[in-house]
């Protein structure tokens, strides 16, 4: 199922209010937050994306991780819900979208990933205070409200 395409198809690329996750994949010390490297734009983010018809925030943080990575999870803690004029983001290809982010973390403890190399072109686990700059916008309002990143 692809909502949002056929949501696109009827609108173009106008903002749309789209729920969705992003979870915070931290290694089993929780020293270390997984991050992945986009295609679309390049950047660093965190797992994540968009709900579907009938699915839960739980259930789109299992399903996204498990399509961008190939891991399983099912120790997720509920952090915190984001929304607002900081998570306007406009994506390469000119659609708009203003996100509502449930936010959750959990811990990443399979390592043998099998990317979704439509999304994802790398992954690496970085220390909590060596965090790399070029991180895709909407994850890095979620890192600074979370109190992982500074703000700029």
């Amino acid at each position: 199922m692809d909502y949002i395409k056929d949501i696109r198809g009827l609108v173009g690329s106008r903002p749309l209010i789209l729920p969705g996750v992003a979870i915070l994949l931290f290694d089993e010390n929780n020293q270390q937050l997984l991050l992945q490297m986009r295609t679309d734009n390049k950047l660093w983010g965190l797992t994540g994306g968009f709900m579907e018809p009938g699915e839960a925030f739980e259930e789109t943080a299992i399903r996204e991780t498990y399509e961008e990575l190939g891991v399983s999870i099912n120790n997720l803690s509920f952090k915190e819900i984001l929304s607002g004029e900081k998570l306007y983001y406009q994506y390469p290809n000119g659609d708009e979208v203003y996100s509502v982010i449930a936010v959750y973390s959990a811990n990443c403890e399979n390592r043998d990933f099998n990317l979704d190399d439509e999304e994802v072109s790398k992954v690496q686990f970085f220390n909590l205070d060596e965090l790399p700059k070029n991180i895709n916008p909407n994850h890095k309002t979620v890192l600074q409200a979370l109190g992982y990143l500074h703000h700029d």
